[in-house]
């Protein structure tokens, strides 16, 4: 009897669900905009569009924009971002997810108190260009990699306060965090991962462990399905990173008797169970 294994905590997080609805709840009511893709997901982006929601990549446009409301995505923003538009005359609906939120005020708290902010994730990501945004330019770092936390230094007397992209990967924030603490700084460390990430990731380590093969679902751009996929890989070498069943080659299948199913924060349900169902129908 072949197996099929879908993560329990595979798809939408509470942040991302709680964003998404909000924007169709905002799209039946009238114009509506959001700062950046709602989530990153290309199937819910395009069919919002078809609902009349527009994206705006550019801070400046929503100067051109009349009237209507704009949704704030999960990832939040930068304080400057929420100044900007309240000077706009539009609605301004807030649905960064509130773990984020959390981030926002300790960086802001600790910076205030003269702390260095040492964010550890990804320095593109819009969630952290968000935090980057709560805690000014000069006393703050952001740290990827190892390289990066080897090379971190500051003011030997300036305390260290160290937070986390909530999707980071939970073995590599303590990994990095544990280069950055042995250089004798002050430091107060804030695991601000998202309990649903943790999970998640761990979930996936322990089903790649068994699986022959592995899926893993999820939009490119998606920093925590990015995670999932490296996790996955590194315990079953037979892993499948695709953003919708079209992506899935299933005659690589065909031989194998026990797969696996995962998927990201913002992979909508009905395209997990489109591709649970076409597996096990393989089989």
């Amino acid at each position: 009897m072949r197996q099929v294994t879908l993560a329990k905590s595979a798809g939408f997080c509470f942040g991302v669900k709680r964003a998404v609805n909000k924007v169709y709840e905002e799209a039946k009511k009238g114009r509506v905009y959001t700062y950046g893709p709602i989530i990153h997901n290309e199937e819910v982006v395009k069919d919002l569009e078809n609902k009349g929601v527009k994206v705006i990549n550019r801070l400046e446009e929503f100067q051109d924009i009349p009237e209507g409301t704009v949704v704030i995505r999960s990832h939040g923003v930068a304080k400057e971002v929420y100044d900007f538009l309240k000077k706009q005359d539009l609605k301004i609906v807030d649905a960064t997810c509130p773990f984020v939120l959390k981030i926002h005020r300790i960086v802001e708290e600790h910076a205030k108190a003269g702390e260095h902010i040492v964010i550890i994730g990804n320095d593109k990501h819009p969630e952290v260009e968000g935090i980057k945004g709560w805690c000014g330019p000069k006393n703050r770092t952001v740290i990827q990699n190892r390289e990066e936390a080897e090379n971190f230094a500051i003011d030997g007397k300036q305390k260290v306060c160290i937070v986390s992209q909530t999707t980071f990967n939970y073995k590599k924030f303590q990994e990095l965090v544990e280069i950055i603490c042995k250089k004798g700084y002050d430091i107060i460390v804030l695991n601000t991962i998202c309990n649903a990430t943790e999970e998640r990731q761990t979930e996936a380590r322990a089903i790649a462990k068994e699986a022959e093969a592995m899926i893993v679902i999820g939009g490119r751009s998606s920093s925590n399905t990015q995670k999932l996929f490296e996790i996955c890989k590194m315990e079953c070498e037979n892993t499948y990173y695709i953003q919708t069943l079209d992506d899935l080659d299933l005659t690589k299948l065909k031989s194998i008797d026990n797969v696996g199913i995962t998927a990201g924060a913002s992979t909508p349900n009905n395209i997990i169970e489109e591709v649970q169902k076409n597996v096990r129908n393989e089989f």
